[in-house]
């Protein structure tokens, strides 16, 4: 099979080999270009190897969403959710492994967590719990097109366990729950006048000095949850307003983004956002809501133990809210440093990799 990479062709291999070193499964991994949109080419990969490979298995395709289960009547069962697609490339492809590092697109967000997770799939016949691996398209751009979605839509039945492991890099340790995000715009009004006239007019854009002013005094909020340390961010992210170099604007817009802890809802954090910008138009764009800890849960505190560490909170939104608000105990744990994800730098410590997969086998086996 031949694949264009970075203006080339190159050679893809017609398998993954599943049972091998999960570092040189990712690389293959990383090999197979696979940005947002583009994930037919390495879903089609991942189908044919778990199909040829891991016989156990039951698998289904949804869309470029790949799904494997064992069926082992076992009394509870674990989920887990890894994304194949990436974000666009960066002069980052082909892999390339300096000493114990590995490079190149992906690595990190997220196809070192597919690799431990196609490994585990493939190499755990008899595990204490029934096991269920989601392979999903499209989690790197608007939510309406993730596959996850998809999936809880038309096989509703796949995503149900009692614990979620979303693996999402997270520096190898368990990064429980996860913040919700909430997007508004402020918006002061003014009146148009001649800047030669200005005091004819009213300066939407000076208006928005209040706003700016309150911002900036704002107090973050740090919440423990079950042990996990939560901070809260309320930042501006965008200003917009002016009509012309002589003409005193009559609105401005702010766009305010406000991460808040999972023990608020959507809903009590846009009540603490108007109690902000109290006397200003305020309109809610987009919100997503957290996940809790979820760490109570039997399964949850045998994954902790596996890991022999401490679980922190995760600052950041990511699909284990989907888990949570479909009831089922989720966590992020997965090779690589999360604030390297998105970057032309991505790399991964290969101890990372296999160490995740190591702990995950003595959770499983």
């Amino acid at each position: 099979m031949l694949t264009a990479r970075n203006g080339n062709l190159c050679a893809v291999a017609d398998t993954l080999h599943l049972s091998a070193d999960p570092v040189d499964l990712t690389a293959a991994l990383v090999d197979v270009p696979s940005v947002s949109g583009d994930e037919a080419e390495l879903a089609d990969l991942v189908e044919r190897s778990l199909r040829e490979q891991a016989p156990h298995l039951e698998v289904v395709r949804s869309g470029n969403s790949v799904l494997a289960r064992t069926n082992l009547g076992r009394a509870e069962r674990v989920v887990f959710a890894g994304h194949l697609d990436t974000v666009p490339i960066n002069d980052n492809m082909p892999s390339r492994r300096e000493g114990d590092v590995l490079h190149g697109c992906g690595t990190v967000d997220m196809k070192g967590g597919d690799a431990v997770m196609l490994h585990l799939a493939a190499t755990l016949r008899e595990p204490r719990h029934d096991l269920t691996f989601v392979f999903y398209d499209c989690e790197e751009i608007e939510a309406s097109r993730n596959g996850l979605g998809r999936v809880e839509r038309d096989l509703p039945e796949w995503l149900r366990g009692g614990l979620a492991i979303v693996c999402e890099p997270s520096d190898g340790v368990v990064e429980a729950g996860c913040q919700g995000t909430i997007r508004v715009e402020v918006r002061t009004t003014g009146r148009r006048a001649h800047t030669a006239r200005g005091w004819m007019g009213e300066n939407a854009v000076h208006a928005m000095g209040e706003v700016l002013r309150r911002l900036q005094a704002h107090e973050t909020r740090v919440v423990e949850i079950d042990g996990c340390t939560y901070r809260e961010g309320l930042q501006a992210v965008k200003i917009t307003g002016g009509v012309a170099g002589n003409v005193v604007p009559d609105e401005c817009v702010l766009t305010v983004n406000h991460r808040f802890a999972p023990d608020r809802s959507p809903a009590e954090a846009e009540a603490h956002l108007r109690e902000v910008f109290a006397g200003f138009d305020l309109v809610v764009t987009d919100f997503a809501a957290g996940a809790l800890p979820g760490l109570s849960a039997p399964v949850a505190k045998e994954l902790v133990a596996a890991t022999g560490g401490t679980p922190v909170g995760k600052l950041g939104w990511t699909d284990v809210a989907r888990f949570a608000a479909l009831g089922i105990p989720a966590v992020n744990f997965g090779p690589g440093d999360p604030t390297l994800a998105h970057t032309q730098q991505e790399n991964v410590p290969v101890s990372q990799i296999t160490g995740c997969v190591d702990v995950l086998r003595r959770f499983l086996a």
